[in-house]
């Protein structure tokens, strides 16, 4: 028989939980900055050994400095454009409201960024602590009003369940050392990990306790689908919109469109697909246990029964909407942080709707000469053919290097499906490019790896069906397309 649990034992659990979590807090950040701060110590040593005083003692200044940056609020200028209430007052409705709801008393400013975001931050205005809302332009135009009600109810549930000190230390720490592990060399990788791992339990029950106040105020049903859909939004922006943005500014021109052209991408039910795809992959591949978020299927699972809504099931109408769309137009095309062109100097404006479909598809990344590169061939038939051996006797992953050399420092666990991902990237759109000489047709405007067969019936996503192959190893779907199509070779 069990012995029940006495008041006192729950207590002394529940302690040992919090010191726990400040151990944990305080541990990760020192970590972090523990390579900086030997590296920053050895210099200050030497240069007092040596008779430098002065130089060590500024040294010394700037490390104190550059910590307490890192700790402290700092005071950089407010991100986004700020949402008046008188300009937009069904926005600032829909926040007071889930606000109420939430029994949310805070300061609280509203601001848009032109990005897919929604955070929610802490500032100082006059001397006052206030809260500052961060919604994304992509948010507001493509997800409902119970949606973003939901994002929002998410949001600023976070001050509930971040309202203790030691959690918003352990959160900080998370993400600072998390951070330390992005690049090349990662020395903290073997230390970062457990600490990480041994703070990710607390971080995602934060996150899926958010996730039930949303559908609480918003519905089961409209947070799920927000869950979903923003999933969906980052993945296509930071995918084409971001892309077409850099493509264009090397062209000295920027797009007047971005927004329009993104919303009719993301409808493309292709590009949903494969977004789907990435974003399931890329919650499967955590090798330090660095995410901060259970994955996608983990959040739907876990949500609260919460019938109804009483928020409407369209996008909320922003009524400054033309000149919040032309300022996040501006931003992401860093024209407001350069001075004013000299006549004559000015970008070009180029609708992203009116571009040519081909012109569309390779815009901003041309996937056939990298492979052309990589396999030192002057035809993309050549190039594709040689793949296709490589993936037939195994040998591809010695191609996937070639094609990105940054796979040789990826971490172990991930560099697999790192490589999967460049090789199948590289290698579908010149296959189609091929296939389109023999009858086949692109079916998106958007993508250049999905095709039609000259049949008009059979559709295929080489992109997707090339990763399929190289995840179970069975290169034989992709081999007998390539046979049937009997592809004529041209030179570049």
């Amino acid at each position: 028989m069990d012995t029940p649990i006495s008041a006192s034992e729950d207590t002394a659990a529940a302690e040992d939980g919090r010191g726990r979590e400040w151990l944990l807090g305080i541990a990760m950040p020192v970590l972090a900055w523990l390579p900086r701060a030997v590296t920053a110590s050895v210099l200050i040593l030497a240069l007092y050994l040596w008779g430098l005083h002065w130089p060590a003692a500024a040294a010394l200044f700037l490390l104190a400095v550059g910590i307490s940056r890192s700790v402290l609020e700092t005071h950089d200028p407010l991100p986004g454009r700020a949402v008046r209430p008188e300009d937009e007052p069904e926005l600032a409705e829909l926040v007071r409201d889930v606000a109420e709801r939430l029994g949310f008393r805070e300061p609280l400013l509203v601001r848009i960024v032109p990005v897919v975001q929604a955070s929610l931050g802490r500032t100082r205005v006059s001397g006052v602590r206030t809260h500052v809302l961060l919604l994304g332009l992509p948010l507001l135009r493509r997800l409902t009003e119970a949606q973003l009600a939901s994002v929002i109810a998410h949001e600023l549930a976070h001050e509930k369940h971040l309202g203790e000190r030691r959690h918003r230390l352990l959160r900080f720490g998370h993400a600072v050392l998390a951070e330390r592990l992005e690049g090349r060399f990662r020395p903290l990788a073997p230390l970062a990990a457990p600490l990480l791992r041994a703070g990710r339990p607390r971080l995602w029950a934060q996150e899926t306790a958010a996730d039930a106040d949303a559908a609480r105020i918003a519905g089961t049903e409209a947070t799920a689908e927000a869950l979903r859909r923003a999933g969906l939004l980052h993945a296509v922006f930071e995918a084409f919109s971001e892309r077409w943005v850099a493509a264009l500014a090397e062209e000295d021109s920027w797009p007047v469109d971005l927004y329009d052209a993104f919303g009719t991408a993301v409808s493309d039910p292709y590009v949903a697909r494969r977004a789907a795809r990435a974003a399931a992959e890329e919650d499967a591949v955590d090798p330090y246990a660095a995410a901060d978020h259970p994955p996608l299927d983990r959040r739907v699972t876990a949500l609260p029964a919460h019938s109804g809504t009483p928020y409407g099931d369209a996008p909320l109408a922003l009524r400054t909407g033309a000149a919040v769309t032309a300022w996040c137009d501006r931003q992401l095309a860093g024209l407001d942080w350069q001075p004013e062109p000299e006549p004559g100097d000015e970008l070009d404006r180029v609708r992203i709707l009116d571009l040519p479909a081909d012109r569309l598809r390779e815009l901003g990344f041309d996937a056939r000469l990298a492979l052309l590169h990589a396999t030192d061939r002057d035809s993309s038939t050549e190039a594709v053919a040689q793949a296709l051996d490589a993936l037939a006797d195994g040998s591809w992953p010695r191609l996937a290097r070639r094609l990105e050399p940054a796979l040789r420092w990826a971490p172990a666990a991930v560099r697999p499906a790192f490589a999967r991902s460049v090789l199948a990237g590289a290698l579908s759109t010149p296959f189609a490019e091929v296939l389109c000489t023999t009858g086949w047709t692109y079916t998106s405007r958007w993508l250049g790896s999905v095709v039609t067969a000259p049949d008009g019936e059979r559709v295929v996503d080489l992109h997707e069906l090339i990763g399929e192959a190289l995840i179970s190893g069975d290169p034989a779907p992709v081999l007998a397309l390539w046979t049937s199509a009997e592809p004529k070779e041209w030179a570049v």
